[in-house]
This record gives structure tokens, sequence and C-alpha cells, in this order.
């Protein structure tokens, strides 16, 4: 489809470089689509060629992965971020707001004051930021140039609850070790961050112990390693960071695959059993089901993936019900929620034992672990009526935010077991609704009257267009 959309834009326009009379129509037309990407724009012609190259040796496979990146991580455009006690927006326009815990100076402001009203970081003016993410304590930045800015603790492999990191950076900095690579994308999980760079190759800080990503490091090694074995000539388009694991969704000539590596228990590495993986393996079921991946996401303990046709595949570890099957068991590989079979799905979202689901017309479901606000379905439940911590074994439509009368494109919610979850719904027309825990002002608000939550999902004072 996308190359059909190339070459009817080709002929109607001027192309942007001089005619190559080996290429076909269809080639020139997906050559003159990919000089128009962001990310493409500023490379050298070297770099094209390498990138052609790894993507199979064609521009149509090269534009595949371009605007699959560009599908699946919002890049270019306004996003939300729910982390572990403290919040990041990224506006349409790249200037990033920060508020919540700061007790590591996450927020970026200079001090370790939390911030209960979205706030933006000053320092980084006239810095467009495309990409965020956000861990325990820290977060991660990435520009329009590709430079990556962290602040907060200063440990890039620091597990929540250790005591390295002790060290705080109060505003963002940028990362010399990364200053020769072109990030696009950054995860960060519990004992390690990866970053992603925009050929499609992985790069891991930290918890190399046992050589658990491949490589033998320490925990405050400052230093990216490439991701090696199996994806080290494959480009991968997204990467999701679990408790203690890595999903990397890549872009074959025969079609998207997704590969995951790090601890498997609970069955969250997808391949059938629980054991660790030292190095990517491909996830074999989505064959099996024939289903391509479009969308990964790594929770605490299971993931999940959206697939082109609309489906939602979930696995890993199934307490509370997280992954919509209807019960608490584990699942060891990708398996098909069956109750969304009505819904074409187009995002997902997971965090400690909760799960949403974004559909095609801006309708969101949840369900998962109910200790918290944070799945929006404890309205009734406020008013007296129904168990407001009941577990959600199946998917449940978020009336609250249907109410809104709002089309929902993107979900965030937190990802951490150390933390109270609090969730982000960003809306097509750039406004932002928040939910679940807010006692650091992560919702972008002040609570009242001694509360630590807030159950029904309400505007934060943002416009994110």
């Amino acid at each position: 489809m996308c190359v059909l959309q190339a070459t009817g834009s080709f002929f109607r326009q001027p192309a942007n470089f001089a005619p190559d009379y080996e290429l076909s129509i269809s080639e020139l037309a997906a050559l003159d689509m990919c000089q128009k990407r962001a990310i493409f724009k500023p490379m050298n012609e070297e770099e094209r060629q390498e990138l052609k190259q790894r993507c199979g040796g064609s521009w149509k496979l090269v534009l595949r992965f371009l605007l699959a990146g560009e599908a699946c991580c919002r890049r270019e455009k306004s996003q939300a971020i729910a982390g572990p006690g403290h919040s990041i927006a990224v506006t349409s326009k790249g200037v990033v707001y920060t508020f919540g815990s700061n007790s590591s100076g996450q927020l970026g402001h200079g001090s370790t004051e939390e911030e209960c009203r979205p706030r933006p970081i000053r320092s980084l003016q006239g810095i467009r930021i495309i990409q965020a993410a956000a861990g325990a304590g820290r977060t991660m930045l990435i520009s329009d140039a590709g430079q990556v800015y962290a602040f907060g603790k200063d440990s890039f492999g620091e597990a929540e609850y250790g005591t390295q990191g002790t060290k705080m950076v109060a505003t963002p900095q940028l990362v010399e070790s990364l200053k020769n690579i072109f990030v696009v994308q950054a995860a960060i999980g519990n004992f390690f961050t990866a970053v992603l760079s925009r050929e499609g190759r992985v790069y891991t800080f930290s918890w190399g112990n046992d050589a658990r990503l491949g490589h033998q490091t320490e925990p405050t090694d400052l230093e990216p390693h490439p991701l090696l074995g199996a994806l080290e000539n494959i480009p991968v388009i997204q990467i999701a960071a679990g408790y203690c694991y890595l999903l990397a969704l890549a872009c074959q000539p025969s079609g998207m695959s997704v590969y995951s590596v790090g601890c498997g228990l609970g069955g969250k590495l997808g391949h059938g059993s629980r054991t660790d993986e030292k190095h990517p393996r491909l996830i074999e079921q989505f064959q099996h089901l024939n289903l391509q991946p479009m969308v990964v996401a790594a929770g605490a303990w299971h993931a999940a993936v959206v697939g082109r046709d609309g489906r939602v595949c979930t696995w890993g570890w199934g307490r509370y019900g997280c992954l919509g099957h209807g019960n608490e068991e584990c699942e060891s590989v990708p398996k098909v929620v069956e109750a969304l079979n009505q819904v074409k799905a187009v995002h997902v979202a997971t965090g400690d034992y909760t799960t949403f689901v974004v559909s095609d017309d801006g309708d969101v479901h949840s369900f998962g672990c109910g200790e918290s606000a944070s799945l929006g379905h404890n309205a009734l439940a406020a008013e007296g009526q129904g168990n407001r911590h009941a577990n959600v074994l199946t998917p449940e439509l978020v009336t609250s935010l249907k109410q809104m009368n709002e089309r929902v494109v993107q979900i965030s919610l937190t990802n951490s077991i150390y933390w109270n979850a609090h969730t982000f719904a960003l809306t097509e027309s750039g406004k932002l609704y928040a939910f679940g825990a807010g006692d650091k002002g992560q919702l972008g608000a002040e609570l009242v009257n001694n509360q630590t939550e807030r159950v029904n999902p309400e505007q934060v004072e943002i416009d994110l267009s």
C-alpha cells in the first residue's frame, strides 16, 4: 500500500534528486518518499546506501522500515509517558513538560522539588525532542538530531531498589557515549537501558552480569554495547523494555517479526519455556498464527503485540488477568485475546500486570490488576456500586474515556512493580487525560482532601497539539 501511495505522490510533483535510470518507477517513487522522512533527510549518501542494504537492498523496503517506525513510536508527534512517580509530556513541536516526583532531579528543572503542574524544561529551549523514556528516578530524551539527553539518577543499569547511582543530575545532560550514534528511541528496564539507532541497531547499557544481554558489563557501565546475535544484521524499528527483558520489533524483507532476550520467568520471552535467553531469539509463534506484528509492548512481567490485522496477542505471567484470557494462567507463547475479536486494535500498552488496548475508532479497553484506579473502571465503585479493587480478567471498555467524546490515539501507563500506577490517555486533538495514583503530582494536578489517586480521567492543563 505504501508503495502505491509513493508512486502516486511521485508523479504529482517534481522529484528531489537526479534521475537514476537503473531504478524502476516504483523504486524511484519509494526513494522520493524516503527523502521526505525526518530520519532519512540528514543522512549522507553512504549512510543511505548502508541502510538500503541493511533493509534488503530495496528503497521500497527502506520506506516500509521508516514508515513502520514512525507509526509504532509516534516519532514527530506528541506523546505522554507515565513513569514511575513522574511524568513526561512532549508536544508536537518538541517542547518537553515534566511533573511529579523529583527526588533524583528526574524532572530536569535543576532542583529536587516535586511539581504537581506540567512545567517546561527551560534548558532545552531550541532543541526539538521527538521521543522520551522514563525509569525509576531517571529520564531520557531524544532530539530530532539523534542526540540523547539524560537526567536524574546517573546509573544506566541500576535496579529501582538499588543503592547505586546516588549521584544526581538535575538538568538534561548530553550522553557523551552516544554522541556518535544517531538515536531514535530509548527504553528503560529495571536493570538496563536500551537505545535504537536510526539504522535499526540496538545498543544496551549494563545488565551484562553472566552475559545476560550477550555481553559482560558492570551495573554502572556508561558505554553502549551493540546487541549481538540474530539482530546484528536485521533492522529493528521498535524496542520495549520490561522488568528484566527486552523485545525488539524487526523489519525483514519477509515481513515483521519479534525477538526477545533476557529473563524468561513466567514465559514472557514467548518461546514456550521459562528459560533465559542471552542473545535475541525469534518468537516463532506469530508465524503459526499468521500474524504480522506492528506494535510491541513489554510490561513488567508480561508482553503484548498488535498485528497488522488488528488482532492482539499477549503472553507471560497472567497474574490478575493481565493477559485478558479470562484467567490468571501464564502463557509461554503469544496467544490471541479472543475477547477482542470484534475490535481492530492499533495500539497496546502494558504495565505491572495491567494492559490497555486502543482500537482504530479511538475506544480503549483495559484489563488486569484492579488494586489501583489505573485501569479506569472504578467510576461506579467510587459511588458505592461494585468492588473498587476487582481484577479484570477479560478486556472491558473504559467507559469513562469514551464519555469524553475524544478519539484516543495513545495510552501510557506506569511500568514498575515498586510504584503505584497512573495512566495517560492522549487524544487526536492533543488533549491529555490522567487517572490513577497522584500522590506525587504525577497526574499534573494537586489532589485535595488527602486523596492519593484519581478514579475518573481528568484533563491535564497542557496542550500537546
